[in-house]
């Protein structure tokens, strides 16, 4: 496969950014090495991030039919990093749409115009399914298949994600847990506090990539309220995350845009049994009061029935719904 157009490359890693739920500005010029962005995360912190990155191409070695490599080509030895963020070496699979991480700690000091770095496709393509893949190849590195809505998992772990993960017990933690696997916190004392956190964070991050990607899927990526699509919907839980019962289950979830995710959040709007949004008249009348209800009757124009799974078993659950509105105070005067 012939190497992708930097644009391509450049757009992939946007269009991953956006898909981890973070917006991105590209800093530098889309041919030359780094690329740096400015990763903006939705409470606003902002992470310096450079990518020094090659598409994923056959090793050439019939041998080794699964061995896919990047060529270090168009850049120096040794590779300059970020003296104020993140420094990534990644490759790009365009026909899967998949990335694949490298330990660069390995790979900074090189032969420039010979150097490459390999990783099983499978394991690409593992992270299909799993988010992030590990491939433990024979001198130890662990290299990482990425799916695109984990590109920011993966940025913000990936030195402690490489460094430990050539532990055999954390690895296969790892796996574990982005495999969905509940982890007894007995198998996490032996480890040190370091490798603890990676495995709790990964878990955390695996379960809420996985429950936001059911929710936008039962939904066909459609706003529950408005219809719009756009990629520009949210997956929000019904029984808010932290209270007692909330799971991450596609039952208790609905797709909102952001502007109506944030009113469901902040009980401006509830769902009820019948499936229909409605507006909190106890919070309108708060806005009115505060002289901040501008709008809302271009709000409360596209509230009503909502826009359901074709899946029955996917619709909202009574008890979530019942059980959110009592811990919102909706109907409680």
């Amino acid at each position: 496969m012939p190497a992708v157009p930097p644009h391509q490359l450049v757009g992939a890693l946007l269009d991953g950014f956006e898909q981890s739920g973070h917006a991105a500005i590209l800093l530098s010029s889309t041919s030359r090495h780094p690329r740096k962005f400015t990763v903006l995360a939705p409470d606003g912190e902002q992470t310096s991030v450079w990518v020094y990155g090659w598409t994923l191409t056959h090793g050439g070695r019939p041998t080794l039919p699964y061995e896919y490599r990047i060529q270090l080509t168009g850049v120096s030895s040794p590779f300059v990093l970020n003296p104020d963020g993140r420094t990534l070496l990644m490759g790009y699979e365009p026909n899967l749409k998949l990335f694949a991480g490298f330990d660069l700690r390995r790979h900074r000091e090189f032969t420039p115009g010979s150097s490459s770095v390999q990783i099983d496709i499978r394991t690409v393509r593992q992270a299909l399914d799993s988010g992030l893949a590990f491939d433990r190849k024979t001198n130890d590195e662990i290299a990482i298949g990425i799916r695109p809505d984990f590109l920011v998992t993966y940025v913000q772990n990936a030195e402690e994600l490489h460094r430990y993960g050539v532990q055999g017990r954390v690895l296969d933690l790892l796996n574990r847990a982005t495999a969905l696997e509940a982890i007894p916190a007995l198998e996490l004392t032996p480890l040190a506090k370091p490798r603890q956190r990676l495995i709790q964070t990964v878990t955390r991050l695996s379960r809420s990539a996985s429950f936001t990607r059911q929710v936008l899927c039962a939904y066909e990526h459609r706003c529950a309220v408005t219809r719009a699509q756009l990629r520009l919907v949210d997956a929000a839980h019904i029984l808010s995350v932290g209270s007692p019962g909330s799971v991450d289950d596609v039952r208790n979830g609905i797709a909102l845009s952001p502007t109506y995710h944030r009113a469901f959040d902040r009980a401006l709007i509830y769902l009820d049994d019948s499936y229909h949004m409605q507006i909190n008249e106890t919070k309108v009348g708060e806005l009115r009061q505060l002289a901040l209800d501008s709008g809302l009757s271009a709000f409360r124009e596209p509230l009503g029935k909502i826009h359901l799974p074709p899946d029955r078993r996917q619709w909202p659950s009574g008890a979530f719904i019942r059980k959110a509105n009592r811990l919102r105070l909706i109907g409680q005067g």
